[in-house]
């Protein structure tokens, strides 16, 4: 029952700074983990739990590792419904209040790749997903493998969690993949 109702996370962030290690098990530290299981290795920190949790931490981490200067990106790839996914490792919390919740702005060039599986309508339902990104005004262009976004961090995320409840209500399994990054030297004036 647990793999109709899990939604995953497994999170890397990369920080161009000497002080990388602080800054990223800083932010991990200062994330409200309660209402969501959570382990950290070597090469990744994976949330499992509700997909509104899951959301909430992972975008609690990405803005307590941004201190407005430093070079950051996160890769992460969220899931839902994988057949082979293990009935263990979850938190289901009951309350539906959010644990990490920011009042933080700041600018976000994002890339998303939307993977809906076990579907034959897998392009509509990719199509559906991009459509969501271009009414919200967040929309940069289609490149190989990817579709690039922009926009304040709350949009992002907001973005990014109707993504997520979209896959949710109309595929079985799927994956969505994204890169954030943060204060970019290659970005000029940019988003």
């Amino acid at each position: 029952m647990s793999k109709k109702i899990v939604t995953g996370c497994r999170f890397s962030l990369s920080v161009m700074s000497d002080s990388y290690v602080n800054m990223i098990v800083g932010a991990i530290k200062k994330v409200n983990t309660a209402n969501v299981w959570s382990a950290t290795d070597a090469l990744s920190t994976t949330y499992r739990g509700r997909r509104e949790h899951v959301l909430d931490g992972v975008k609690g981490v990405f803005t307590a590792v941004n201190d407005g200067r430093t070079h950051i990106t996160m890769e992460a790839a969220f899931s839902k419904g994988c057949p082979n996914d293990s009935d263990d490792d979850y938190v289901l919390a009951e309350d539906g209040t959010l644990l990490n919740q920011s009042s933080e702005k700041f600018g976000v060039l994002s890339k998303i790749a939307f993977y809906p599986l076990g579907t034959e309508r897998y392009m509509e339902h990719i199509s559906a997903v991009i459509k969501m990104a271009r009414e919200r005004g967040i929309f940069g262009k289609i490149s190989h493998y990817a579709t690039e976004i922009s926009g304040d961090v709350n949009e992002i995320f907001g973005f990014l969690g109707d993504a997520l409840e979209y896959a949710e209500k109309n595929t079985e399994h799927y994956v969505l993949q994204t890169t954030l990054s943060v204060n970019s030297p290659s970005l000029q004036g940019g988003k």
